[in-house]
């Protein structure tokens, strides 16, 4: 196990994991990503419901099971890729360029919700779905270099509890707006919000 001396050292003594600083920035990178990805498709979704389907006249059903396939695919498609890649390339300039490529995507996006550019904002969820994919197996892969052994099954409880309460707080969050369709008819209230959040 490719462990970095220093880490491996750590004693039980040492912080908990949520206090330390090799592991917590980590912690809330990853968690945060998973937290975007779910409020930007969930966000979507009820675009389409309440903006593009009376505009266009699209199947509701439809463009819902489209957009929800179009995230989940990646994942069919690329997740063993992405193990290999891991394995293949430094963890750190991967997870640095992933999460380069989930910035410009969010931006992106955001200036496609202003625009109300819905099938753009389909194939930046498909490409959201593939950062995702690809960053699912190199944030597990890197945690042997961030905590030592005896707190690897620790990290990694941390880690699944954090992308779980992240997928839940999401959804719930972006859910919440579907209590507000005059604002996204009629007006740009939703998307305005999430232009200031993706730029913050």
């Amino acid at each position: 196990m490719n462990v970095r001396p220093e880490i491996d050292a750590l004693d039980a003594s040492a912080p908990g994991l949520m206090g330390s600083r090799h592991f917590a920035p980590f912690f809330w990178t990853q968690a945060l990503g998973a937290f975007n990805d779910n409020v930007y498709k969930q966000l979507l979704l009820l675009l389409l419901t309440f903006v593009a389907v009376p505009m266009h006249g699209w199947d509701a059903g439809l463009v819902n099971n489209l957009a929800a396939g179009l995230f989940i695919l990646p994942f069919l498609l690329f997740s063993a890729w992405g193990g290999a890649l891991a394995d293949a390339v430094d963890k750190r300039r991967l997870i640095r360029a992933l999460k380069w490529l989930e910035l410009m995507t969010m931006l992106a996006a955001a200036v496609m919700i202003w625009f109300q550019a819905f099938v753009a904002l389909l194939s930046l969820l498909f490409l959201a779905g593939v950062q995702a994919a690809l960053f699912g197996p190199v944030k597990y892969a890197i945690l042997p270099q961030h905590v030592p052994r005896s707190r690897l099954v620790n990290a990694n409880a941390w880690v699944e509890m954090g992308t779980f309460m992240a997928i839940l707080l999401g959804t719930l969050l972006a859910g919440g707006w579907s209590h507000c369709r005059r604002e996204f008819r009629y007006g740009r209230w939703g998307q305005r919000w999430y232009w200031c959040r993706s730029v913050a």
